[in-house]
């Protein structure tokens, strides 16, 4: 065969729809999909808003921030609702176009009205961060230089849109700071108040976790799934809680695996690379030599 031939079979191959179903997305006329390169500048646009005068072009002057931050959030209004229109449209071909995009209008309003409350959450976590790293020098490096705030920068805000019924944007939000920092944090996680991954690297936890106030995990843990049941069909049963549960002021060290529905009680300390399958009580403490 030519050089030719081999390029045209190729390309007959590449286009027969028959064969890649489940690789090629028809979408609708005049149906947006979501851009993550746009989701990537408004996860940095709510990180100026969120942190003002650490990202972005906006330098903090008491006398101008209100209008700075406005043009800020107006900005963001548009961007974020076309973004979750698009998320709309690819996940439901039969939804009404206009109702789509009213739905994703009110859908922004509705998050922006949230962005205080995950302003203060994030606060606890970067206080948690510093108190629980003595190499950190202040606040402003840790906001700066920890790659768990901008994992959990991103988490909190793809929380907040998944609350809010925002399908498929709240993933590709994750999952931008998963490919920068390595952590792992799906956004249907539930974390509470003054949460800290220590370096972070290789962290995972997964939809249905639940974590409570004052956790503070390292580098490598794990928060899943054991085998999960499948339907008549074979396929995983989707929605089913399959994470742990980890209760407050708990500490997890590093490269330890946490498996299936259980409870990690209050106080609880679980050592490094240690496998845990099993409810751990209240105070307990868990190591390769087994409870302590």
């Amino acid at each position: 065969m030519t050089q030719h031939d081999v390029m045209k079979k190729a390309i007959a191959e590449l286009s027969n729809m028959d064969n890649c179903q489940a690789l090629c997305y028809q979408q609708n006329i005049d149906a947006p999909i979501p851009n993550t390169t746009v989701l990537g500048e408004i996860v940095d646009m709510l990180r100026s808003i969120l942190f003002p005068g650490y990202f972005g072009s906006l330098v903090v002057n008491p006398q101008m921030i209100q209008y700075q931050i406005g043009v800020r959030v107006e900005e963001l209004n548009k961007l974020l609702a076309e973004q979750i229109y698009a998320g709309i449209c690819f996940t439901d071909h039969s939804i009404n176009l206009k109702e789509a995009r009213k739905q994703a209008k009110e859908i922004t309003i509705k998050f922006i009205a949230r962005l205080p409350e995950l302003r203060a959450q994030l606060g606890t976590d970067v206080e948690a961060t510093y108190k629980g790293d003595p190499a950190a020098q202040s606040c402003m490096e840790v906001i700066f230089c920890y790659p768990v705030i901008r994992a959990i920068t991103n988490y909190r805000i793809a929380h907040e849109l998944l609350i809010l019924g925002v399908p498929l944007i709240p993933r590709i939000i994750t999952e931008l700071a998963h490919s920068e920092t390595g952590i792992d944090i799906h956004p249907g996680a539930t974390i509470g108040n003054y949460f800290t991954i220590d370096h972070g690297t290789g962290t995972v936890i997964g939809e249905t976790s639940i974590i409570g106030n004052h956790v503070k995990i390292y580098q490598g843990v794990t928060l899943g799934a054991k085998s999960f049941p499948l339907d008549e069909n074979g396929n995983p049963i989707k929605g089913i809680a399959r994470h742990p549960v980890i209760e407050d002021n708990v500490i997890i060290y590093s490269n330890s695996t946490i498996l299936g529905r259980i409870t990690i009680g209050k106080n609880a300390i679980i050592g490094g690379n240690v496998w845990v399958d099993t409810d751990v009580p209240t105070n307990g403490k868990i190591s390769q030599k087994g409870k302590l």
